[in-house]
C-alpha cells in the first residue's frame, strides 16, 4: 500500500481538527476517459477532511445547479482542459450565480494559468483563477475560505481587484509525486470487450520545446523541476491495487512523455519493466503509453512489450521537414517514419497525432504529408487520421503569428491565416467535400471505428485465448483500413490538384460520403460477425483477477 506523507499547505499551516469540513467542495470538469487532474485534487482535499463531490461538465446543467443549492458548497472548482470550451463553461457559471449560488467559485487548467487575465475577463463571475498545479493551491484556498480568513494572499492564484487582475507569486511545482495520494477516481470507466480501462501517470511534465504546445509552456512557467517521476515501484503498487479492488486489466498512462529518452528514463524505464513482472501483472493485464518517435528504440520497447506494453501513441505531427522545423519537433522525417516501423516490426499497436496543416504549409508541404501518411499507414496498419494546427494560448507559435498579423479568431475559435490564400481555400474545400466528423474526429467517424476494431483485436490477442478466426478477420480489417485510407488520402491530392493546378475535380461531395458510408457498413458487418459468431470465447473469457500477492 502507498505511504501518504501529509502534504503542507504553507508555513504556519493550521492542523486537520482545526478546518472547518462540513461543506462540501465541487469539482466540475470533462470526465471522458477520466479526468485525473480532478482525482487527484479530490483525493487531496479529502485527505484533509473534506468531503468532495466531482461533476462531469456534460452533465445535465440543472442537476449541477441542485446539487449545489441543497448542499451549499464551500467552494466549487471548474477545470478547463480546453480552451475552446470557455463560454461553455461561462454559460454554466453564470447559470449557478443568477440562481443564488454565491460560493466561491475558481477555475484551474492550461489555459487559465497561462492566461488568467483572459479567463476572468471572459468569466467574471469567478473569485479566483489557480495557476499551474493545483492540489496544494486548492487546499490553502478552501482551508482560508473555510475559517473565513483572508484568501487573496494565497500562492499560486489570480483574481480581480476593482478594475485590474491580481497575480500571486506562482507555487512551486511539486517536488515528489509520490507524496501525493492515489487519484480519486469519480467514473465509470471505460471497456473493451469486457476489460476496464484504468487512466493513471507515472510522471508530470515535458522536457520538449513545441512550439504548438502549451503544456510545456505551463511547467516551465512555474518555479520547479519541470519533469518529475513517481516511483517505477509506487506505480506498480498503484497499478496491483487498482487491478485487485476494481478488476482493471487494461492500464491507460496519460503521461505528456512517457520516461523513455535518454539514459536517465531509459534506466526509470528498465526498473519499471521489472517492477511490473515481479507484481505478476503482465500475466493478464496490459497497457498503453504516450511517447515521441525520438524516443522509440526496439530492444527497449520489446522488453516493455514483454511487460505489458501493447499499444503506443507517438505524436508524429509532420511528414517534411519545414513543418517539424516550424512546430519545433526537433526531430526529422527519417526518424518518424523509422519509428512507425519498429513499432510495427514488433506486433504493437500504434496511433500517431498529425497535422497536415500548419502555419508554414504550403502545396508543396501539404503533398509531403500526404505521401508521408501513404508512407505509414497505406499498408492499412492503422486508420488515415490528420486536422489542422491550431494556435492555443500560452504557445509560441501562437505568439509568432500574432506578431506576424496572421492570427485571427477569438479565445474559443483561435485560427490563422495561411502565407498562400488558396490554402485557405484549400482546407475550406476539404471540409466541405470531405465530411471531417463522418471521416476522422467524430465520435462515429470511419477512422474513430477502424482505430477500435484495431483495439479490439490487440485486446483480444493479449487477453483472451487464441481465437481461429482472429487471424483472417485481421486481414479483412486491414483491407478495409488500407483502401479507406488510399480513398481520403487520394481524395485530399485531387483537392491540392483544384486549387493549385486548376484541375477538375472528378468527384461530387456525394461521391465522397457514399463511398465513406460503404466502409463504415463493410466495417461495421465484418466487426460485428466476428465478435458474433465467437461470443462464446468473448464471453467466456472475462477479466482476470491477480491473486498472488505483490513481492516485498
Amino acid at each position: 500500500m502507498q505511504t501518504v506523507i501529509p502534504l503542507r499547505v504553507h508555513d504556519g499551516s493550521t492542523p486537520q481538527n482545526s478546518r472547518d469540513t462540513a461543506r462540501p467542495i465541487f469539482l466540475i470538469g470533462f470526465q471522458n476517459q477520466g479526468n485525473l487532474g480532478l482525482g487527484y485534487l479530490a483525493a487531496t482535499v479529502r485527505q484533509h477532511g473534506y468531503s468532495v463531490r466531482v461533476f462531469d461538465f456534460e452533465s445535465d446543467p440543472a442537476t449541477i445547479l441542485e446539487a449545489a443549492l441543497r448542499e451549499r458548497p464551500l467552494l466549487i472548482g471548474f477545470s478547463l482542459i480546453f480552451q475552446f470550451y470557455i463560454h461553455r463553461f461561462a454559460s454554466l457559471i453564470r447559470l449557478l450565480r443568477s440562481n443564488g449560488v454565491a460560493c466561491h467559485f475558481t477555475m484551474g487548467g492550461h489555459f487559465p494559468s497561462l492566461s488568467f487575465d483572459k479567463t476572468i475577463e471572459v468569466i467574471p463571475e469567478l473569485d479566483s483563477v489557480v495557476r499551474f498545479e493545483g492540489e496544494l493551491t486548492l487546499l490553502d484556498l478552501a482551508d482560508r475560505i473555510s475559517r473565513g480568513e483572508e484568501w487573496r494572499d494565497v500562492e499560486g492564484i489570480a483574481y480581480r481587484d476593482d478594475a485590474r487582475v491580481v497575480c500571486t507569486p506562482a507555487r512551486p511545482l511539486l517536488d515528489d509525486l509520490d507524496r501525493l495520494p492515489y487519484p480519486d477516481r469519480d467514473f465509470r470507466p471505460m471497456t473493451e470487450l469486457g476489460h476496464s480501462i484504468i487512466p493513471l501517470v507515472a510522471s508530470r511534465g515535458c522536457a520538449r520545446t513545441c512550439s504548438f504546445c502549451s503544456i510545456q509552456t505551463f511547467y516551465r512557467t512555474a518555479p520547479g523541476k519541470i519533469v518529475r517521476t513517481r516511483k517505477p515501484k509506487h506505480v506498480v503498487e498503484e497499478m496491483v491495487g487498482l487491478h485487485r479492488e476494481h478488476g482493471a486489466t487494461i492500464f491507460l498512462f496519460q503521461d505528456d512523455d512517457f520516461p523513455l529518452f535518454g539514459p536517465v528514463w531509459r534506466r526509470w524505464a528498465a526498473e519499471f519493466a521489472s517492477e511490473l513482472h515481479r507484481s505478476g501483472l503482465p500475466k493478464n493485464t496490459i497497457w498503453k503509453m504516450n511517447c515521441r518517435a525520438d524516443a522509440v528504440d526496439r530492444d527497449l520497447l520489446l522488453s516493455l512489450r514483454e511487460a505489458g506494453l501493447y499499444f503506443v501513441y507517438m505524436g508524429l505531427e509532420s511528414g517534411n521537414d519545414e513543418g517539424l522545423k516550424t512546430l519545433h519537433k526537433e526531430i526529422t522525417v527519417e526518424q518518424n517514419r523509422r519509428a512507425v516501423e519498429i513499432v510495427k516490426s514488433i506486433a504493437l499497436t500504434y496511433e500517431y497525432g498529425f497535422m497536415l496543416f500548419d502555419p508554414s504549409s504550403t502545396f508543396a508541404s501539404v503533398r509531403q504529408n500526404l505521401r508521408f501518411l501513404r508512407d505509414i499507414v497505406g499498408d492499412g496498419s492503422t486508420a488515415a487520421t490528420f486536422c489542422r494546427m491550431l494556435p492555443y494560448d500560452g504557445t509560441a507559435i501562437k505568439d509568432d503569428l500574432e506578431r506576424s498579423g496572421r492570427l485571427r479568431g477569438g479565445v474559443s475559435d483561435p485560427d490563422y491565416d495561411f502565407l498562400d490564400p488558396r490554402l485557405t481555400e484549400l482546407y475550406n474545400a476539404l471540409t466541405t467535400y470531405v465530411d471531417i466528423q463522418g471521416w476522422i474526429h467524430g465520435y462515429e467517424g470511419l477512422s474513430m471505428y477502424l482505430k477500435t476494431a484495431w483495439h479490439e483485436i490487440a485486446v483480444m490477442e493479449r487477453l483472451f485465448p487464441p481465437i481461429a478466426e482472429l487471424a483472417v478477420y485481421r486481414q479483412h480489417l486491414r483491407r478495409v483500413t488500407q483502401e479507406s485510407n488510399e480513398f481520403l488520402i487520394g481524395v485530399v491530392e485531387s483537392l491540392c490538384a483544384v486549387f493549385e493546378e486548376g484541375t477538375p475535380l472528378m468527384c461530387q461531395p456525394t461521391d465522397i460520403e457514399q463511398a465513406r458510408a460503404r466502409f463504415v457498413d463493410e466495417l461495421l458487418w465484418l466487426r460485428d460477425s466476428f465478435v458474433s459468431h465467437n461470443q462464446e470465447v468473448l464471453l467466456a473469457n472475462g477479466p482476470l483477477r491477480l491473486v498472488e500477492p505483490i513481492s516485498a
